[in-house]
């Protein structure tokens, strides 16, 4: 089977992302990762490919990374997101949706922060408490509340976060 292309195109200084995430609970807890050697964290999930819908992409990115399979609840969140990453602006189409994970999975029962692997790269998963939300440093910053009180029916967010140390204004 031929691997289509990521959605995801650059021009010289800014890059359109379709990004797919995953919304897992637990005893109160939220499953959040990042890279190795970022200092935020965010949402599971990854890119979609090209002809590739975006639930079919969750289960896969979480196959990729996690090593269980999840099984897919609802879409929460359609997010246009605006942000600026390592040198590049972002306006990135993600879809959340509220995801859940086998009951006898490693990720389910892990005590501490474990590792996956997103393109060889080492990405660093943990629950927190739902209570702990608003001390992290969580991107983008909406899901400090709406991870806290996630909706019932579908919601276009567009979001920026132009005050935060993830986000900074161009020259």
């Amino acid at each position: 089977m031929t691997q289509l292309r990521q959605i995801t195109f650059d021009d010289e200084a800014a890059r359109f992302n379709h990004r797919v995430a995953g919304v897992a609970f637990s005893k109160g807890r939220v499953l959040l990762h990042r890279g190795e050697y970022d200092d935020f964290w965010s949402m599971p999930g990854g890119r979609v490919h090209l002809l590739e819908p975006s639930g079919e992409a969750l289960v896969r990115e979480m196959r990729e990374e996690l090593h269980t399979e999840v099984r897919i609840e609802r879409l929460l969140w359609v997010v246009e997101n605006s942000f600026y990453h390592e040198g590049k602006d972002y306006h990135e189409l993600g879809f959340y949706y509220l995801m859940s994970l086998p009951s006898d999975s490693l990720v389910e029962n892990a005590k501490g922060p474990f590792e996956g692997t997103d393109d060889a790269v080492k990405v660093i998963f943990q629950w927190f408490d739902l209570a702990r939300l608003e001390t992290l440093p969580i991107y983008p910053t909406f899901l400090k509340e709406g991870l806290r009180n996630p909706p019932e029916h579908v919601q276009h967010v567009v979001h920026r976060d132009p005050n935060s140390a993830h986000t900074t204004k161009r020259d």
